[in-house]
Parts: structure tokens; C-alpha cells; sequence
């Protein structure tokens, strides 16, 4: 039998609704007995653990790496452990805990869109389905991941795309890992697993991402350096381009030996220094390139890079070289 660990952090997963909005108010006690009404769940044992309970854009990055300690604790003592979290903030903890976990079991987050007491809530089946995919013995190695209606998404590239709809994640470029419904679950490959991450982590350094938009000015960049900006994360026009007056700062940082990484604002697709007097300027001086990943993956990366090195050419290495590794989701060894 599987012995699988399930830590409650509240998100809307957890919430009822109320006069004044959605409250968190549901345990992972309770949380676990709606998704055996779902799916028997008798071929596993499971423990569940209340950590925060908040909605999840109200947390924090030191309420993360929380988090994150919890889990790698949970997971020496399970073959694997499932997170319910808040689907605002999902995509930057599932990234944090791929920066952080190296070992072998599963590590699921999953939530919902729906509060617990909707009519049709979607939270009990995504939550069942977060568990049979944990407690599959093919889901050994295959990292972090995200399970949500029905597809298991690796935490790498995984981006909330809808606001309300019960489809709300995907994975642009890397496409689904594997699936669980009625007839199974199917494991069609592994997600990157790359820990960068230096173990007791508590806080990052200060890293920001200044948007691209028509007419964008420099203003906020100038106020964030002024306050201890440590690296910055552009999110750009297309594949990475940038306004000329952007294009100057980032150079003027990147020779004051503050990192800049380049992501696109479009949603899908890597990103390039093909343009002169933009991206092509930025990629010869220095600036790092971050493929396919989201502005805010981006930031949690170089945070976790600058947490471990102090020398500007040594954190854009780090970062390539994570990049380079992370670039490809293997297919399983095995499928069922």
C-alpha cells in the first residue's frame, strides 16, 4: 500500500462562500473525504496536515519556502505528497518546489476553481486525481507536477491560463505528462527535475519584471534599483523585444553587474535576441534568454540563483545552465 502525505493550504479549494466573499474554512480532513466520494482511494493511506490556510494571492515568498521545507519533509517519510493550493499564485510554488526537490516520490499540487459548497465543484475530482497520480508506483521521478482536470502538467512551463474556466492550466510547448480519469492513469512522461534551490532557503533577493507595453518608460525601474533590486526579469514584446528606452537601462544594469533575464509577455513560445537596438543588443551584452518561461517562473529562477552566487557571470551561468537542462520533458520510461 502507498503512503502518501496531503498538505492543506487553503485556496479556493478550501473556501465557502460567504456574505463578504470567499473565506477558507474546509481542512484537508474534510477536503480528503470529499475526493473519496469521488474515487475510492482505498489502495492508499494518506495523512493529512493543515499548514496555512490562506487564499493564495495574499501569500508571501518567505510563506513558500515554507512551504517548501514542509514538503521535502513530508516526502521522507512518503512515497508521495499532494499539495492543495490556490490557483492564483499555483504556477510560482509548484516552480518554486521544482527548484528545491530532488527526491524521488511525486510531489502534486492541485486546487480548484470553484469554492467547496459550488453546487458543482471541481476541487473533490481534481483532488482525487492529484492523489491516484501520486499513489501511482509509474509516477516515481516524475518530479513536480500539477494535476488539474484530468491532465498532470509539469510544474516547469505550467501557467494558469483562464481566469474561471475548470480547464485552467496548461503547460504551452511541453504539453501534458499524463492523465487520470475513469479510464486510469496514464503516465506519458517526466517533468524536469533541476534543484537549484540551497536547502533552508527562507527569503529570496529582490528580483523585479518590468512589463513591455506601448510607450512602457523606465520610471519603475529606476525607483526599483534605487530600493535594492538585485536582478530584473523583462517581460517583452513577442519573442523578448523591448522599447529603446528599456533596451538602454537593461544595458547600463547589466554593465553595473545586475542580471537581466528577457521572457515574452505573449504567453507561449521561447524568446530570442533577434532585433537590433532591442533583444539582439540585450542578448550580446550579457542578458539571459529564459526560453519558454513565464515572467513570474523567471523571477522565482534568478532569485534562486542570486541566493547562491554573488558574481554577475557566474548567476547568468547558473541560469543558462539550468535553463539548457530544463529544456526538454523526458517521455516515460514506462506507460501503462
Amino acid at each position: 500500500m502507498q503512503h502518501l502525505a496531503l498538505l492543506g493550504t487553503g485556496g479556493t479549494i478550501a473556501t465557502r462562500s460567504t456574505p463578504n466573499g470567499r473565506r477558507v474554512e474546509v481542512g484537508a480532513a474534510e477536503l480528503l473525504g470529499a475526493a473519496k466520494d469521488v474515487w475510492a482511494l482505498t489502495e492508499v493511506d494518506i495523512d493529512t496536515r493543515d499548514l496555512t490556510g490562506v487564499t493564495s494571492f495574499a501569500a508571501t515568498i518567505p510563506d513558500v519556502l515554507a512551504l517548501v521545507e514542509a514538503v521535502q519533509a513530508a516526502a521522507t517519510g512518503a512515497d508521495g505528497v499532494v499539495v492543495t493550493h490556490g490557483t492564483d499564485s499555483l504556477e510560482e510554488t509548484a516552480f518554486l518546489l521544482a527548484l528545491a526537490h530532488a527526491g524521488p516520490q511525486p510531489v502534486v499540487l492541485t486546487g480548484a476553481q470553484r469554492p467547496f459548497d459550488d453546487p458543482a465543484p471541481d476541487g473533490p475530482r481534481n483532488l482525487a486525481a492529484a492523489l491516484r497520480w501520486a499513489a501511482e508506483p509509474q509516477a516515481q521521478e516524475t518530479g513536480v507536477t500539477v494535476v488539474f482536470g484530468n491532465e498532470v502538467l509539469p510544474a516547469v512551463g505550467v501557467r494558469k491560463t483562464h481566469t474561471l474556466a475548470l480547464q485552467a492550466f496548461s503547460a504551452p510547448g511541453r504539453s501534458p505528462i499524463g492523465h487520470v480519469d475513469e479510464a486510469g492513469v496514464r503516465v506519458q512522461g517526466v517533468a524536469p527535475r533541476v534543484p537549484l534551490l540551497p536547502p533552508g532557503t527562507t527569503d529570496l533577493p529582490r528580483v523585479d519584471i518590468a512589463g513591455q507595453y506601448l510607450g512602457a518608460d523606465t520610471s519603475s525601474l529606476h525607483h526599483a534599483v534605487a530600493n535594492g533590486m538585485r536582478g530584473l526579469v523583462v517581460a517583452g514584446f513577442g519573442s523578448g523585444n523591448t522599447t529603446p528606452e528599456t533596451t538602454q537601462v537593461c544595458l547600463r544594469l547589466l554593465s553595473d553587474g545586475i542580471p537581466v533575464l528577457i521572457t515574452s509577455r505573449t504567453g507561449a513560445g521561447p524568446v530570442a535576441g533577434l532585433y537590433a537596438g532591442g533583444s539582439a543588443d540585450l542578448a550580446a551584452a550579457g542578458a539571459v534568454f529564459a526560453g519558454d518561461l513565464s515572467p513570474w517562473q523567471a523571477r522565482l529562477l534568478l532569485a534562486a540563483a542570486l541566493s547562491g552566487e554573488q558574481q554577475p557571470d557566474q548567476v547568468a551561468r547558473r541560469c543558462l545552465t539550468w535553463l539548457r537542462d530544463a529544456r526538454v520533458v523526458s517521455p516515460a520510461a514506462t506507460s501503462s
